[in-house]
């Protein structure tokens, strides 16, 4: 874990969402911490320097502005290194895990739409020579990922429902860009305004709108949970019969320590399990902590469950939204 002073914790804190719309964001966050706008940018880039942290700008909410899909496959002993290879030279893989499990490779792909998420999968079908599960995504209840340094970890829910009919088609583009991340200066959006030709108004003006709408999920600086201290990751999958789902799906969102909560396509015969959620913690046995209050839930008690713990990361990146980009 990476040491951080006082001022470095507010940063990460503070500014995991909500981070200025302004045309100076740096000076801005500097006039909260006490700090001028380079040391702000300073910081930033030594963190991100460091591994802490991964971007600063967007997470777009899932199937809203393209296509994705969690998915994974049964690697045999042997090949582990060799497919997670293959898989993550494929652009659209933005995450990639190895996970205690038969099926042991899970990564999510993007792409700018079904098309190009199917033709993706092909691709990985094909080099691999392994079948793929491809475990759409059916309904989120929490997707507001972030990581503290201090006080409790919050599940933070869903705020609204999104409204993708907001999107325009010149919209793609810039999220793509956002899920990359700003350019570390102290006119980000100026600079992001000039590589897509537009002016840094209207680049402030549409993300604001698609803030509002739900599609950009979050917006701040984008950490990387490992050398934050949260070195325990956890992947639980239930299998529940159709009428509890829902109600499962919300009580898990609302638990402290659940990081994401969503519910996806089984496979039948193959893969039973439709509600997942993720917990990270400090360590193996905290994160056990928070599965074992969650399984005595109501709404969850004596549900059938797997855990998949994360063994190795392969691959972790924004999403790609433009096929252009």
């Amino acid at each position: 874990m990476i040491g951080f002073d006082p001022i470095d914790t507010r940063l990460l804190d503070e500014f995991q969402r909500g981070f200025p719309l302004d045309t100076r964001p740096f000076a801005r966050i500097g006039v909260d911490l006490g700090l001028n706008e380079t040391d702000v940018i300073d910081r930033l880039a030594c963190l991100a320097a460091a591994g802490a942290v991964a971007r600063v700008g967007a997470t777009v909410r899932p199937n809203t502005a393209g296509a994705s899909t969690l998915a994974a496959l049964a690697v045999p002993d042997g090949r582990i290194d060799e497919v997670a290879a293959l898989v993550g030279a494929e652009s659209g893989v933005n995450h990639s895990y190895q996970r205690e499990a038969d099926w042991n490779l899970w990564f999510v792909a993007t792409a700018g739409d079904e098309r190009a998420l199917a033709q993706s999968l092909a691709r990985i079908r094909k080099a691999t020579g392994l079948r793929l599960l491809d475990l759409r995504l059916e309904r989120a209840f929490n997707i507001d990922l972030g990581f503290r340094l201090s006080g409790q970890q919050v599940a933070m829910g869903l705020p609204h429902t999104a409204r993708p009919e907001v999107l325009l088609p010149d919209d793609r583009p810039l999220l793509h860009a956002l899920s990359q991340g700003l350019d570390l200066v102290p006119s980000p959006y100026a600079a992001l305004a000039l590589r897509l030709g537009r002016s840094e108004a209207q680049v402030l003006n549409r993300i604001g709108r698609l803030i509002s709408a739900g599609i950009i999920s979050r917006m701040g600086v984008i950490v990387r949970h490992r050398p934050l201290g949260w070195t325990a990751n956890a992947m639980v999958v239930w299998d529940l019969p159709e009428a509890r789902i829902d109600a499962a799906g919300h009580a898990l969102a609302g638990h402290a320590g659940v990081t994401l909560c969503y519910r996806r396509r089984r496979v039948p015969g193959v893969w039973p399990y439709a509600l997942y959620c993720m917990i990270h913690g400090r360590s193996r046995s905290a994160t056990l902590e928070v599965l074992e209050a969650a399984r005595h839930l109501p709404a969850l008690q004596g549900a059938a469950h797997r855990v998949l713990f994360s063994t190795r990361c392969f691959k972790q990146s924004g999403a790609r939204l433009s096929e252009a980009a």
